[in-house]
């Protein structure tokens, strides 16, 4: 009960209004001296504790002598307050990303290194988010549980033209992975190529993230500890790069319709 009074809080209800709501779900109908006495809410308190619960939509009122007041459902009320602050979070996260992108033209040297496993798929994730046209990858390995978050990520995104390159094979915890099959049965452009044990994800050939990483002496496993993600807003870079890729993509269709 303290964890639904204390979340109730944190979406913007006083504590009498929190603790008030939360013993009325337990009573589902009351009058105010009931939920007085319940609630351990004074009564000089109650009145407009009940009152603030009703504009808020909380309860409703039935009038009587007393007045009666009933809970209204929690499945329609937390529903409610979820869209409202998700879609406050969705309006925030526009308003920001755009002040962050137009803080980040100003910067002089638009290249930033990130250093662990978990910061560079995050980062993949957060530039595929943004992406507004396309976002090209070529593929020479994988993290552990990297392809499955990319391919939730490309999913969400139905919009973008999504094309990539890839290593037919890669291994995570020793195991194979077949990249190709990987995200062909996700229904992702995916095309076999030679790429080196690199990673490069390019958007709307504006921004990349470089990742590198060294690899077990057979050279078959990664060594999560030493990776690191260049991640570049040179335009001018971004997109030389996105072109190459582009013409090594067109040879690689080119010859797979001669087959």
């Amino acid at each position: 009960m303290d964890e639904d009074i204390d979340l109730l809080k944190r979406i913007g209800l006083t504590m009498y209004e929190a603790t008030t709501y939360v013993k009325l779900t337990s009573l589902i109908t009351a009058t105010a001296s009931e939920i007085s006495e319940k609630s351990n809410i004074p009564s000089s308190k109650i009145y407009d504790v009940l009152k603030s619960l009703n504009r808020k939509n909380f309860i409703t009122i039935e009038d009587g002598r007393p007045l009666i007041y009933h809970a209204n459902s929690p499945v329609e009320v937390l529903s409610r307050e979820k869209d409202k602050i998700d879609s406050e979070i969705d309006d925030s996260i526009t308003r920001l990303t755009n002040i962050y992108e137009n803080g980040m033209n100003q910067v002089q040297a638009p290249i930033w290194r990130i250093y662990g496993v978990e910061k560079i798929i995050s980062k993949e994730l957060e530039i595929i988010k943004r992406a507004k046209h396309t976002i090209n990858m070529r593929i020479g390995f994988l993290f552990e549980c990297e392809g499955e978050a990319l391919i939730k990520a490309f999913k969400n995104r139905s919009d973008l033209n999504i094309n990539i390159l890839a290593s037919p094979k890669c291994y995570i915890n020793q195991s194979e992975i077949d990249i190709i099959d990987l995200f062909k049965e996700a229904d992702i452009n995916i095309y076999k190529a030679d790429v080196p044990f690199v990673k490069v994800l390019i958007s709307d050939s504006k921004e990349m993230l470089h990742t590198y990483t060294k690899f077990s002496e057979d050279k078959r496993n990664v060594l999560p500890n030493t990776a690191i993600g260049i991640w570049n807003k040179y335009e001018d870079i971004a997109r030389n790069y996105d072109e190459r890729f582009i013409n090594q993509m067109k040879k690689i269709k080119k010859k797979d319709n001669l087959k």
